[in-house]
């Protein structure tokens, strides 16, 4: 009898831990089906943004040029992206400023900091501040959010800004898990 009561508690004891730890071992496991698996590029079927300066239209992000960027009027605002389906955001990476080429990344002002929104299938909203280097090129960016379906940036900490100059984003590209 104390044999059989023991095996009880351990086996009660084992469930409770796994009720308990199973979001985080859920998690763990998603990690790591992001790290083993390709990702491939998704393209947002919509685009909005709070405004843009004349001839540089926040669609310009999801061209695929890097020679093209939005204007955006100053700090605090947005481009939203908005996908068909929801998927695996595995990655984000944002080509910073005006353009890769290090003269013309110069000529207008970036943002350091971005804020973005991830918006899930089911309204459930993830947030994560995005620490940009001031220096023109690609910069990945690590997600792994579950189910989005809206990515909302929002534009802080400009750097280079002046009279004449405004924030420039050339380029934003999403990868989901395949």
């Amino acid at each position: 009898m104390f044999r059989f009561s023991v095996i009880l508690a351990v086996v009660l004891a084992l469930c409770a831990a796994g009720f308990l730890l199973l979001p985080a071992g859920r998690a763990l496991i998603e990690d790591a089906r992001d790290k083993l698996g390709e990702a491939t590029p998704v393209t947002p079927v919509d685009v909005e943004t709070s405004g843009a300066v004349p001839g540089h239209p926040a669609t310009d992000t999801t061209d695929g040029l890097n020679n093209r960027y939005w204007g955006a009027p100053g700090p605090g605002a947005s481009v939203t992206y908005t996908f068909r389906e929801p998927f695996r955001l595995v990655d984000l990476i944002i080509t910073n400023g005006a353009s890769r080429s290090p003269e013309e990344y110069a000529r207008q002002a970036r943002a350091l900091r971005v804020d973005m929104e991830v918006t899930a299938e089911d309204g459930t909203k993830h947030r994560k501040e995005i620490a940009l280097g001031d220096k023109p090129g690609p910069q990945t960016i690590p997600t792994g959010i579950s189910d989005a379906k809206t990515v909302r940036l929002v534009l802080r900490s400009p750097a280079g800004l002046a009279p004449g100059r405004h924030l420039a984003l050339a380029e934003v590209e999403f990868f989901r898990r395949s």
